[in-house]
Parts: structure tokens; C-alpha cells; sequence
């Protein structure tokens, strides 16, 4: 079945329309997200991809409303989850969903885990918490979890320190406690960065088998391409607080439109190719906040910026069924004006 036929008929879980989000500088509000549209539908799991300072974790982060403890950030659009509208909320409102309905797995587990309290008390903080349950029936609940996420003696993981277990072991952790209230949607932020490739491998299969198991929603956060084409049903191209490319996995791959895009997977090795080719390289860097160019924001790096592309910021358009792309190369300016 075509995944976008799967997912077609069922209502959006999380809608976010034309999202901005802003911090403040000395001189001026910094864009890190500019006008992102994103729709994630009841069992899905989506992939955004892109290089650091594409603003991944700050869209991510967003629908959470995670960035509002430690700067002034300024939010403009929509976050609909379940229909209501995240940004509307009190925050009493949302110590109702994060953690609840809405859970997040951070790029590296030893950050976020507390090293002063036991794999135990963490993970049971989180259901004595939202759940209301007590000591005993939380417990009993984490040994299940710690056991559902692959981890082969959950009473001893229970009662040991995080510094005490393997990386791979603490992501485990991280994604029982993630998934304890059992929510409708898992944000998964670079999950497998900090992990060798064996872990990483058993980390993507784990959060696909508990996609299938729970009926979760997953949006997944990534610089890893190959993951990518393993574990999502759609992929989101992102640079620089915009969304340049959207299409089913398999769709992207095979055919991208955008040169981003095409660059991106240009840089993944091939066995096949000839030996000691060099690997192709994006000329550039990601500008700072402060430098976003005037029209589209990758003109600068891009081998086929013209005077249009340099001037004027394109529209996200339907360059091919359920394939958008916001480039100029592949829209007639005439329909646009």
C-alpha cells in the first residue's frame, strides 16, 4: 500500500501551520523557524533532516514550547495537537502533555539523565507524576517498560545509576521513560547520535517495533540519512528555518528535487564508487541568524542561484504528486505572480 494512501483518510495528530518562532539579539529578533507547515497523522513517523543550525531542534522543541525557560522566544502560527492549539495554552495546561501526550528522547541520554538519582526513582517519577500511581504500582510499571525496551535485567537496571549502565543501555532508559504515559506522539531528537552503529541499529528497530505495537506517532529528528530511509514513512527536508522538501521516503531518495536535497545525498558513501573519489562536499556553511539571505535562504551555496533566487524567497509548491518543493527552479514564475 502507498504510505501516503495509509495515512490519507485518518485526521492530523499534530498540525503545525506556518510556524515562526524568534529569539531576541542586541540588535534585532533572530528567525529560526520561518513559516513551517508540517502535518503528522495517527501511527506515522516523520523525518526531518538537515544540517546543524537548519532549526531541527528548534521546531521540534517548539511543540513542546521546551525553549520558553531560558530565552525570550517569540512564537507566531499554529501547534494543533489533538485540535487544540499548543501556543494557546497555559503552561498548567501543558504540564498536561509533555511527558503525558506528548514525549520527548533527547540526542544524549547522560545529559538528561540526573546522575544523583537511580534508573528507578527517575522513571518512576514520571508515572507517580501523571498517573497518579503509587510507589508500588509504579514500580511495576517500570520494570515492564525497562523490559519492553530490550533491556535484559530490569531490576538490577532499576536500581543501578545512570553512569552505571552502557550508552546504549541509558538511551533505553531514556525511551522507557519516554514512553511510560504511553503517548500519542514521541519526539525523537538524534536518538542514536551518541551510539555506535550496532546500538544505533537496535535503537531504530526498537522505536519501529514500538510504532507497530502502540500505534505511536513519531517525529524523528535526524543528520543520519540512512536512518532515515530505514525508520520513516515520509522525510522533511529542512535549512535554515525552512522546510525546502517534502515527499514519501522511497520518493525522496529516488528522485530529489531541490538542490539541498541533492547535495545531502550526494555526500552519503557509495561501495560502488571508484576508490580514493573524494566524497562530495555543499560548498559553504549554514549562515547565522543574523545573515539569513535576502531571497531563498540556500542561494548562497547553491550551484544554480540565479538574480530571482537571490532576491526572492520561493513558495512551497506541488512540483510532482505528494512531492513539494520550494525552489524556484522547479515553478513557472508566471503562476506565482
Amino acid at each position: 500500500m502507498n504510505t501516503n494512501d495509509k495515512f490519507k483518510s485518518l485526521e492530523p495528530l499534530l498540525e503545525i501551520k506556518n510556524l515562526k518562532v524568534q529569539f531576541p539579539s542586541r540588535k534585532k529578533m533572530l528567525t529560526a523557524v520561518d513559516g513551517v507547515n508540517l502535518t503528522i497523522k495517527p501511527g506515522e513517523i516523520v523525518g526531518v533532516v538537515g544540517e546543524s543550525g537548519s532549526g531541527k531542534s528548534v521546531m521540534s522543541q517548539s511543540i513542546l514550547r521546551l525553549r520558553e525557560y531560558d530565552s525570550a522566544v517569540k512564537y507566531e502560527g499554529e501547534i494543533l495537537f489533538e485540535g487544540k492549539n499548543i501556543l494557546q495554552l497555559s503552561q498548567s495546561e501543558m504540564r498536561t502533555i509533555r511527558g503525558n501526550r506528548i514525549s520527548v528522547i533527547f540526542q544524549d541520554p547522560m545529559t538528561s539523565l540526573s546522575p544523583v538519582h537511580t534508573v528507578g526513582k527517575q522513571l518512576s517519577e514520571v508515572l507517580i507524576l501523571h498517573k497518579k500511581m503509587s510507589k508500588q504500582q509504579a514500580k511495576e510499571r517500570c520494570l515492564e517498560l525497562l523490559s519492553l525496551t530490550g533491556i535484559p535485567n530490569p531490576e538490577n537496571c532499576f536500581k543501578k545509576y545512570p553512569y552505571e549502565l552502557s550508552g546504549g543501555m541509558q538511551q533505553r532508559v531514556m525511551i522507557a521513560m519516554a514512553l511510560a504515559c504511553e503517548p500519542k506522539l514521541l519526539i525523537a531528537d538524534e536518538p542514536t547520535t551518541a551510539l555506535d552503529v550496532t546500538i544505533q541499529e537496535q535503537i531504530l528497530n526498537l522505536i519501529s517495533e514500538l510504532n507497530e505495537k502502540l500505534g505511536m506517532s513519531v517525529l524523528f529528528i535526524t543528520h543520519d540519512l540512512g536512518a532515515m530511509a530505514q525508520l520513516c514513512h515520509s522525510v522533511r527536508v529542512m535549512y535554515l528555518g525552512n522546510l525546502v522538501e517534502e515527499a514519501e521516503t522511497q520518493t525522496l531518495f529516488e528522485h530529489p528535487l531541490h538542490p539541498y536535497t541533492q547535495g545531502l545525498l550526494s555526500c552519503i558513501p557509495r561501495l560502488d564508487s571508484e576508490r580514493g573519489r573524494p566524497l562530495h562536499v555543499i560548498s559553504g556553511v549554514v549562515p547565522p541568524l543574523s545573515a539569513v539571505p535576502e531571497g531563498c535562504h540556500f542561494c548562497t551555496r547553491c550551484p544554480y542561484a540565479d538574480d530571482v533566487c537571490r532576491t526572492q524567497n520561493p513558495p512551497s509548491v506541488e512540483a510532482e504528486a505528494n512531492h513539494f518543493v520550494k525552489c524556484w527552479n522547479y515553478i513557472s514564475r508566471e503562476e506565482v505572480k
